[in-house]
C-alpha cells in the first residue's frame, strides 16, 4: 500500500515562490509571501489580465466610492506586480520601461496604505525585491545584459545585479538621472 500526498495548488505556489526566494536571496515577511502566494491563486486562470491599461486603471480607481477605489486600486498594484515579475518583456512590446509597472504599481498601493510598515506600504517598498523573486520563477527567463542594467540602474533590482555581474564579472557604474 502506498501513501499518496497530494498538494494543494496554494501549497505549490508556496514551495515555488520559497524556491524563488532563495535563488535570489531574498526573504519576504510571511505575511508578504501569503500575499504573494495569494495573488498567484487569484490570478492563475486570468487571461484578460494582459489587455489591461494600468493608468487607464488607475485614474478609474481613483475617481471610485471608498470601498471600491481600495479594491481598483488593489487590482492595479498586483497585476502590476505580475506584469513586472512575471512578464517583464510585455513592457516592451507595448513600448514602456518595466519601470511603468514598477511605479504604478507602487502608486497604486501607497494610495491604499494607511501607513508604511501595513501590508500594502510593505508591497509599495518592496515592490522591486518581490519583482525580483517572480522573476525568480523557472520558467521566468534570464534577463539580458541590456535588461539586467536597465533594472538595476533605474529600479535598484539586486537580482537583476547579480545577473549582470555574472555577465560581466565587474561591478557595473550606475548612469545619472
Amino acid at each position: 500500500m502506498s501513501l499518496v500526498i497530494r498538494e494543494t495548488p496554494m501549497h505549490l505556489w508556496h514551495d515555488t515562490i520559497k524556491q524563488a526566494e532563495n535563488r535570489c536571496s531574498i526573504s519576504l515577511k510571511e505575511e508578504v509571501e501569503y500575499y504573494l502566494v495569494s495573488l498567484l491563486m487569484r490570478y492563475t486562470h486570468q487571461p484578460e489580465l494582459i489587455k489591461q491599461i494600468f493608468a487607464t486603471a488607475f485614474l478609474e480607481a481613483v475617481k471610485r466610492r471608498e470601498n471600491e477605489r481600495k479594491q481598483s486600486l488593489q487590482c492595479v498594484g498586483d497585476q502590476c506586480l505580475l506584469f513586472a515579475g512575471l512578464f517583464p518583456r510585455v513592457a516592451e512590446k507595448r513600448h514602456v520601461k518595466l519601470s511603468y509597472f514598477v511605479n504604478m504599481g507602487r502608486k497604486a498601493y501607497i494610495a491604499i496604505s494607511h501607513k508604511a510598515n501595513d501590508l500594502y506600504g510593505s508591497l509599495a517598498i518592496q515592490f522591486v525585491a518581490l519583482m525580483d523573486v517572480l522573476q525568480s520563477i523557472p520558467s521566468t527567463s534570464d534577463l539580458l545584459p541590456l535588461e539586467a542594467y536597465e533594472q538595476w540602474n533605474e529600479l535598484g533590482s539586486q537580482r537583476a545585479l547579480q545577473i549582470l555581474q555574472a555577465y560581466t564579472r565587474g561591478i557595473p557604474l550606475k548612469r545619472g538621472p
